[in-house]
């Protein structure tokens, strides 16, 4: 038997898709909630490429309270980088929407597009994954984390125990990580 060539779908999931059969069990309302945060998450990477670009092109937006307009109208501003991966370890990494790094000022900022609140832990993290690959003592510099999420701007100043706290728990927990891989794989 020849079977059907389907190519162009290597590497994508479809939403009712066998490895995740929890779907079988759904009713029509449980497939509708799954199905909106489904389109909801599209339209979240749709909107955090698009802040990319304009970001990176300089592009500014209206001069609005609008969630996105202000994002990529600060990220401007403040001459930030767009989408720049930090990484500590291939246990360890992770990218941050918006990054600059002046004057001894760390500056992160993060786009929010969905409905639940943010919380600025993840901030925190990428501060913490700054300082490891970079090589700053958070004591040493001065930390904003921002979250635009609901048309708000929430600001944060980064709390140098917090983010050392965070630093030593990367560095301890990829440490194990690395003994039981050896320990699993010799």
């Amino acid at each position: 038997m020849r079977f059907n060539e389907h190519s162009n779908l290597s590497g994508t999931h479809a939403l009712l898709s066998p490895s995740t059969y929890s779907w079988v069990n759904y009713d029509e309302e449980h497939l509708d909630r799954r199905i909106v945060t489904a389109f909801a998450a599209r339209r979240g990477t749709e909107l955090h490429e698009f802040a990319h670009h304009a970001i990176r092109l300089g592009i500014k937006l209206p001069d609005t309270t609008q969630t996105l307009n202000a994002y990529v109208n600060d990220a401007i501003g403040f001459r930030m980088t767009p989408e720049l991966t930090l990484f500590y370890s291939l246990n360890c990494y992770g990218t941050a929407d918006a990054l600059s790094f002046r004057q001894n000022k760390l500056r992160i900022h993060d786009l929010k597009t969905g409905i639940t609140p943010a919380k600025v832990t993840q901030l925190e993290i990428y501060a913490a994954l700054f300082c490891l690959e970079y090589g700053f003592k958070p004591m040493d510099i001065e930390i904003e984390l921002r979250l635009y999420q609901h048309d708000d701007v929430l600001i944060y100043i980064g709390d140098p125990i917090t983010i050392i706290n965070i630093m030593d728990k990367i560095v301890v927990f990829d440490r194990r990580i690395e003994e039981l891989r050896m320990e699993a794989y010799g």
